[in-house]
């Protein structure tokens, strides 16, 4: 069980912890919670603390991304983007698995 990561979202990724002065072993944190108004809602955050006993630990240039295994299942086949526009800017799940999403794309069922 996997996601994948773009190359633009790696370069913000890494911008981001430059940014921030966090430790280069630090790794993103991916998830997802109960909520939103689809039903699940989409986290993500950096951790220093991830074990491969508890995570589903996946390396893209560099940058290490952790998931629990309940959000793994929920994710797998997952692309994590980056978006820059005029009219807006962030990053975007792409989820197979998502049978509904919310129009602000940040909640989803399954």
């Amino acid at each position: 069980m996997a996601i994948t990561v773009t190359a633009t979202a790696v370069k913000k990724i890494k911008e981001v912890i430059t940014e921030q002065k966090l430790p280069s072993e630090v790794a993103l944190r991916v998830g997802v919670v109960g909520g939103g108004c689809s039903g699940f809602e989409y986290k993500m955050e950096f951790d220093e603390e991830v074990s491969p006993e508890t995570d589903i630990l996946t390396e893209v240039d560099g940058v290490c991304v952790a998931m629990d295994k309940k959000s793994a299942t929920l994710l797998d086949g997952t692309e994590l983007d980056y978006h820059e526009s005029f009219e807006k800017r962030g990053f975007v799940f792409k989820n197979p698995n998502a049978t509904k999403s919310c129009g602000c794309g940040s909640s989803f069922s399954a």
